[in-house]
């Protein structure tokens, strides 16, 4: 007895080009569709009559982008789930899950070029359309921001045992790769501006909080988009900590000032929480 089964297709890779006499826009995105529904008889009896073909909705994601610019990942998630649960019955639930990848455009002296780019840094932007009969919800991210700060970072009072070999510190470096995702109270809104905003506010928490440890800045990130963005329902962050650990320099005769670090990936710690409206105010 099947209780849970879903197809799709993973990885469609779109590159648009919207060409503009002295100006080109591009946008870069990696797009995945899941399928759920009455699609037991496929696996059960070889019976394929409902099943679109993985390859139909790869050339869908293509037809769908040469019809109308793609613009924002969230409003091209929302028009492929459309156009599929419109036509094709036997589907219950779509999900598209989207990923940009960001270009900016190469400096040309105090101006910028109009059809040459170079990929933009850290930290993806994302977003996820989930559509059923009875509703839509949108999501978005960004995935891997690569942030540090040097200063007003702290990890002390913690209980120690027989192993435990960290020492206390009040000034630490603290640094992470940010993976974010909120879910948004609408589908009608302007989902760029929004996205910058959350980002924005994100980074401006993470760089003003004064931490006792990597749980304490990420509930203050979090709870400071809930704040001050109120479009954003709930909000998951998963904060990795990329460990910098001084360097023993007294092998050398030498003193480490807090200066010197070795800069570590393996293992690391991992931290992550969900944040919803109605929580209590950081500290």
């Amino acid at each position: 007895m099947i209780v849970q089964s879903s197809y799709g297709k993973s990885r469609v890779r779109l590159v648009q080009v919207l060409r503009q006499p002295d100006r080109h826009d591009l946008r870069d995105l990696t797009i995945a569709i899941r399928f759920e529904g009455d699609y037991d008889a496929s696996y059960a009896d070889g019976d394929n009559s409902a099943v679109l073909p993985t390859d139909t909705m790869k050339n869908t994601v293509y037809a769908l982008a040469a019809q109308r610019a793609v613009g924002e990942s969230e409003a091209f998630g929302l028009r492929l789930a459309q156009h599929f649960l419109d036509r094709n019955a036997r589907l219950n639930r779509v999900r598209i899950d989207l990923t940009e990848h960001a270009w900016g455009r190469i400096p040309r002296g105090e101006r910028q070029h109009g059809q040459a780019f170079m990929q933009a840094g850290s930290g993806s932007r994302t977003a996820a359309v989930e559509a059923g009969r009875d509703g839509v919800s949108v999501s978005a991210g960004i995935a891997d921001l690569v942030v540090m700060k040097t200063a007003h970072s702290a990890f002390t009072g913690f209980p120690r045992d027989q192993f435990t070999t960290l020492p206390e510190t009040r000034d630490r470096l603290l640094a992470t790769a940010l993976t974010a995702t909120w879910r948004y109270s609408s589908t009608d809104l302007d989902f760029g501006p929004t996205w910058r905003a959350v980002r924005s506010t994100l980074l401006e928490v993470f760089a003003e909080h004064h931490s006792e440890s990597v749980q304490h800045t990420l509930f203050a990130m979090g709870q400071g988009v809930l704040d001050a963005i109120g479009d954003v329902d709930v909000i998951h962050l998963v904060m990795p900590n990329r460990h910098h650990l001084p360097v023993d320099l007294s092998p050398f005769g030498l003193e480490n000032r807090n200066e010197v670090f070795v800069a570590t990936e393996e293992p690391h710690g991992l931290i992550e929480a969900t944040l919803a409206r109605g929580g209590p105010s950081p500290s």
